[in-house]
């Protein structure tokens, strides 16, 4: 499909050039945009992004890019779940459900699905040291919490959201708050490099046993899938002790702590941090609140959560 696409379809692009003939065109039809970042395998929480991208633009672009900046070596770019022809189906089947909308309020949607040397003209070496070319990092929150762990991840994310921002040039970019860290970054970095748009953070989509919805919950066996959700439990279990007055950082992650490790998860971090810095921090504080994260391991898959404590985005 391409960019003469009926508004109530999805518009596939695959080059920077397309892109912004297609926002240039919305634009001149008195539209704000919108950007919506993903690596595709869509679930439901990919779709939620949508919606909030929906509620605040009148044309979406959504892009889908599995960004090899992100992964070092030994991780999973190669095994990352690509399902182009399904997430374009489920772009489809959201703009099927504005229809009962009137015409002139649907949001336009395009999907871009570029390809590596779009995005890198120069190429892109999974080895740091052997990349070349421009690349953005956001030093400080860049090392907290997951930056411990995957030094190179937050370069990648930085440098491939900028990217999408110069080609898009969005009013509004929307994430998710499943990865916290990385809205803080991006945050950070909107306001050091005075980009001209807002970015909104969507809340977490979770299954209906709380587990947070992401792409890597398809590598886990019914056996782990059954025990993931503990994290969760532990941190409403924190939530509870927050609200009725427990402030203390050991008391809250003892909390999340007792019900991961009785599921037998495989604790990487569990952290309790500062919303301006990500530092860690000894209390919820009474006017800024705190962020209350973590990692574990369900064989070879790496999951992640948090929850606010006193405080939204």
């Amino acid at each position: 499909m391409d960019d003469t696409a009926a508004d109530n379809s999805v518009t596939v692009l695959h080059t920077v050039k397309q892109v912004r003939a297609w926002t240039a065109k919305q634009r001149a039809l008195g539209k704000t945009i919108g950007l919506v970042p993903t690596m595709g395998a869509l679930h439901a929480g990919h779709l939620r992004l949508i919606r909030v991208a929906a509620e605040k633009s009148g044309a979406i672009v959504v892009s889908i890019f599995v960004n090899p900046a992100q992964f070092a070596p030994h991780e999973d770019l190669d095994k990352y779940p690509r399902t182009l022809a399904d997430d374009i189906s489920k772009l489809e089947q959201f703009q099927l459900r504005q229809q009962p909308q009137p015409s002139s309020s649907m949001p336009s949607v395009a999907v871009f699905v570029p390809t590596v040397s779009e995005m890198y003209p120069r190429g892109i070496s999974l080895q740091r040291d052997q990349q070349r070319g421009t690349f953005v990092e956001v030093l400080g929150l860049s090392e907290m919490l997951e930056g411990g762990t995957r030094p190179h991840f937050f370069r990648g994310v930085a440098t491939i959201v900028t990217k999408l921002f110069h080609i898009v040039m969005p009013d509004h970019a929307v994430f998710g708050q499943k990865d916290v860290q990385q809205s803080c970054v991006l945050r950070a970095m909107v306001q050091d490099l005075h980009f001209p748009l807002s970015v909104v953070v969507a809340p977490t989509e979770r299954d209906h046993d709380g587990l947070a919805l992401s792409s890597r919950n398809v590598y886990l066996s019914d056996e782990q899938r059954s025990r993931a959700p503990a994290f969760y439990r532990g941190m409403c279990r924190a939530r509870e002790l927050y609200h009725n007055g427990t402030t203390g950082r050991e008391a809250l992650l003892a909390a999340v702590r007792g019900e991961a490790e009785k599921a037998g998860l495989d604790i990487e971090y569990i952290s309790l941090s500062s919303p301006d810095d990500l530092s860690e921090v000894a209390e919820v504080s009474t006017e800024r609140g705190a962020i209350l994260s973590g990692a574990w391991r369900m064989g070879s898959t790496r999951l992640i959560d948090n929850m606010l404590l006193g405080f939204e985005f």
